[in-house]
């Protein structure tokens, strides 16, 4: 693909959701496990409401005892309650934790769904690393507020307001003084709730940097070492992860100072209380069974208090993380149906299912291209037609928008102007899974993937038999490479093929290519790494292919181009001339000049 023009970026665009959006956006994750939740909020409030008599017994314990009774049954009744109160309420965590799990598992594979079906020109723009990110650490801080933090709002709430009920039927004056205090420190925590928020979304987006230079890093491994780069390479991933820890650190601090406000506010209200009480208890308005039932409760207000607090930090930590997921969300991906499908089915077809027969013809007309608006064209009203068969080569300079041909058949992009017709039909009308289907494409870079090297001969045909790979590893010379490995085609070839030298992942492209049985084979540069001897043979091969498949190339070895059907000379985004070798050798000046080279310039 031309990537010389292609706009890249190390930013993505973050806008924040307001409160409405991320409720909104996390009540579509929780909402397939909404009757797990409740569960949950049934069993928390279960716990909740044996603790919430606890006061009570124990006033009535107190009282009996002032009586002289027996307090036997008062025990035991309190027993059961804390017995079952605490198994039920362990049961209703397990269920939380479990559902937690769910929705992040959802998450995730939402999130990776979207991230693979990106328009080409999207995941251009944002760093890989930032998009990993997403699926990993930004998924994992769904965890907490979308169960954890729901359940603990709901019941922090009733446990509270139950509490406030219970103190006020004890004794009004108490409660007074009991609210003033909370409400005072209350609105202290809703101060430090937004930079809560504001730290984790920008630590977040520096977790995101450092996966954005690992990447960087990794994805040039041997250069890096060859440059002597270790050490500066590592001062960039030391840097994100500095401000990632900075931001950390500032998140912390006020999530400390929100999570201490609870056991503060129930502190000042127990000396207040205490006080007020006392002197209330030695005027004989209230016993002092009833100052003690008080006291109970105050402290009983420190949970649920601490839960709210926790719900409001979690989500302040979730609704940064939501933002960032829903930003995946809003980019733009590719349509698999065309413009005039009806959508029947979704998944991809099989080689059979697309194996019409006979090659198949490419027509450009009148096509322009650029990547986005204010950027210069890659191509000016391009134009050429290729019937079925033969081999149709593309040439020109560097720059001159050859590999982009490519792109635009495979529709990783779409034209700006113009039309790009296969079979005489405009390829925005082909479903993507029928047209990619109809196609082999060997890239310029040729890349082999993590795996095995059956796992990347089969990657493109995944039902091929092993006597289609056979034939497909002996017409591409990779017999002998698979006697050689220690597990045959079941060696894994490293990372990016790093166990592979570059000719022998070209020729595994090639393979791959050739096992799809395309109907039409684009080969970017393909043989550019083969010795003499394997571009001869494969040469050989793709000549037989050519007989019942149409085969273009872009390619700057003359012993590639003279051999084809026909050349398309491209200069600066334009056609030039369309010949065979001969006739443009005589007709066409640039051409001429490049031939008399015996080496094409390579290809962009």
């Amino acid at each position: 693909m031309n990537t010389a023009s292609a706009p890249t970026t190390e930013e993505s665009p973050e806008t924040s959701l307001s409160a409405r959006e991320t409720v909104r956006a996390l009540y579509t994750y929780v909402r397939p496990h909404r009757w797990a939740v409740v569960l949950g909020l049934l069993c928390a409030l279960v716990g909740a409401a044996g603790a919430l008599l606890q006061p009570l017994a124990t006033k009535a314990l107190v009282d009996r005892m002032a009586s002289g009774g027996t307090i036997t049954g008062i025990l035991i009744g309190l027993t059961v309650l804390v017995v079952v109160g605490t198994a039920v309420e362990a049961y209703g965590a397990y269920v939380l934790e479990r559902t937690a799990e769910s929705v992040v598992l959802a998450a995730r594979r939402t999130v990776v769904g979207r991230l693979l079906r990106l328009r080409i020109a999207e995941f251009e723009r944002i760093p890989p690393g930032d998009l990993m990110s997403r699926v990993t650490s930004d998924t994992t801080l769904l965890r907490a507020v979308s169960t954890q933090a729901v359940v603990s709002a709901a019941t922090g709430t009733v446990a509270f307001v139950a509490a406030i009920v219970m103190m006020a039927f004890l004794d009004a004056v108490l409660l007074g003084v009991t609210l003033g205090v909370i409400v005072l420190v209350g609105g202290a925590v809703a101060l430090v709730m937004p930079r809560i928020a504001r730290a984790t979304e920008r630590s977040q987006r520096a977790v995101g940097e450092i996966s954005v230079a690992l990447e960087r890093a990794f994805g040039a491994f041997r250069t890096v070492k060859a440059s002597g780069a270790e050490g500066r390479e590592t001062a960039r991933v030391e840097a994100a992860a500095r401000r990632a820890w900075r931001h950390g650190v500032k998140g912390a601090k006020w999530e400390s100072a929100a999570g201490s406000a609870d056991e503060l506010a129930v502190q000042l209200a127990f000396l207040a209380v205490l006080a007020v009480g006392g002197a209330r208890v030695a005027s004989g308005a209230i016993p002092v069974s009833t100052l003690i039932a008080f006291l109970l409760y105050l402290f009983y207000l420190m949970e649920p208090v601490s839960r709210l607090v926790d719900a409001a930090s979690s989500y302040q930590e979730g609704s940064a993380a939501i933002s960032r997921i829903a930003a995946v969300e809003r980019l733009a991906t590719e349509s698999v149906i065309g413009r005039h499908d009806t959508p029947t089915r979704h998944d991809t077809p099989t080689r059979q299912e697309a194996a019409v027969p006979g090659p198949a013809s490419v027509r450009f007309e009148d096509v322009s291209f650029r990547y986005r608006a204010g950027l210069p064209y890659v191509h000016h009203q391009v134009s050429f037609e290729v019937p079925g068969t033969g081999t149709t080569a593309f040439v020109g300079p560097s720059g001159a928008g050859k590999s982009t041909v490519f792109a635009l058949i495979e529709r990783f992009h779409e034209v700006t102007g113009g039309r790009v017709l296969v079979d005489g039909e405009d390829v925005r009308n082909w479903s993507l899974p029928r047209l990619r289907a109809a196609i082999g494409y060997v890239e310029q870079d040729a890349p082999v993937l993590a795996g095995t090297l059956r796992e990347n001969l089969v990657f493109a045909a995944p039902g091929a038999s092993d006597d289609e790979i056979r034939d497909v590893l002996a017409r591409t010379r990779l017999d002998a490479l698979v006697e050689r490995l220690p597990h045959g085609l079941d060696t894994p070839v490293g990372h990016r093929g790093s166990k592979l030298s570059g000719g022998e992942r070209q020729r595994v492209a090639i393979a791959r290519a050739l096992l799809r049985r395309p109907r039409l084979l684009l080969l970017d540069e393909a043989t550019s790494q083969l010795d003499a001897v394997n571009e001869l043979a494969l040469r050989d091969v793709l000549t037989e292919v050519a007989r019942e498949t149409t085969v273009l190339v872009v390619a700057h070895r003359l012993s590639t181009v003279t051999g084809a059907e026909r050349i398309v000379v491209m200069e600066a985004g334009r056609v030039r001339a369309v010949g065979t070798h001969e006739e443009l050798v005589a007709e066409d000046e640039l051409y001429a000049r490049l031939a008399a080279t015996q080496l094409l310039t390579p290809t962009n």
